[in-house]
């Protein structure tokens, strides 16, 4: 593979974790107001669903079952968009962040947890 930078290709591993964390914590984040009554996101907004993406931000966070709670992270994810479609509100602001998250979520389910995860053994 043609590289600026062949050294750092070493390090690959690094690129999985870093997006397991800003996504982790965005979840968490979430969840966090959902459980608290004060998150207003498109879809439900119930503690328990707050609950379960607390939850999977955990996993996420710590790079157990990875693939798995990526997985479940896009469906949120798509079924936060799907609830945008049906505001219209499909090209507003918020919409390029949830589809930025969807794009690493996928990317989690495709490369795995990387570096320090707990599914590296595995």
């Amino acid at each position: 593979m043609l590289s600026i930078f062949p050294d750092a290709l070493a390090l690959q591993g690094f690129a999985p974790l870093i997006i397991r964390l800003v996504l982790g914590g965005t979840l968490a984040y979430f969840g966090y107001l959902k459980i608290k009554g004060v998150g207003k996101s498109s879809g439900s907004n119930s503690k328990i669903y707050g609950i379960a993406e607390v939850a999977i931000a955990f996993c996420i966070i710590i790079g157990l079952f990875t693939q798995l709670a990526a997985l479940l992270n896009v469906l949120i994810l798509i079924i936060k968009l799907g609830h945008k479609v049906q505001e219209k509100a499909l090209l507003s602001n918020g919409v390029n962040y949830y589809i930025l998250l969807l794009a690493m979520a996928l990317s989690l389910v495709f490369t795995g947890g990387g570096f320090f995860a707990f599914d590296l053994p595995l």
